[in-house]
């Protein structure tokens, strides 16, 4: 079966009646978990970024806690793993704000995070990649916030 493309999936939309339309996202919600997640989003959480934000952050935070640190091999791995999640919560969000905040808030804890990931070079370019990636998004913002996230930044130079 080969998918319809947006702009024919939105034409067929517009010419459904709403009851049809709620039906189409509870049955598209049951599929796939992050369905679900993005819907749970959009309806509940995207009038609080403020407080989307802060619940990203404490799943970071119990996150960096269940890390098993005997060896950087598992490191590695689980330290990617939050990074996918963060990637997932920031396409949801599609908000630059909250993408530098949470990229920030991802780089404050692995610079702190004990052992330090200067003894592993793949965890220091994840690092320094994330930097990059901050630096672009700060250029897409408005001069204060580019000010506010850039003195921030400063603060994560190795």
């Amino acid at each position: 079966m080969k998918a319809a493309t947006i702009s024919e999936l939105k034409k067929e939309l517009s010419n459904r009646p709403p009851k049809e339309l709620l039906e189409l996202c509870l049955h598209l919600s049951k599929f796939k978990k992050e369905n679900k997640e993005l819907l749970t989003y959009l309806l509940f959480e995207a009038t609080d970024e403020n407080g989307y934000i802060e619940s990203i952050k404490r799943e970071i935070d119990y996150e960096f806690e269940q890390i098993n640190t005997k060896s950087f091999y598992y490191i590695k791995k689980s330290i990617r793993k939050i990074l996918r999640t963060i990637k997932k919560y920031i396409r949801y969000s599609k908000k630059k704000e909250t993408e530098v905040e949470l990229l920030i808030y991802f780089c404050t804890q692995l610079k702190d995070f004990t052992p330090s990931i200067r003894r592993s070079i793949a965890l220091h370019n994840l690092y320094q990649r994330q930097i990059q990636m901050i630096n672009k998004s700060i250029a897409h913002l408005d001069e204060d916030l580019q000010y506010d996230y850039g003195v921030e930044l400063e603060n994560l130079d190795f």
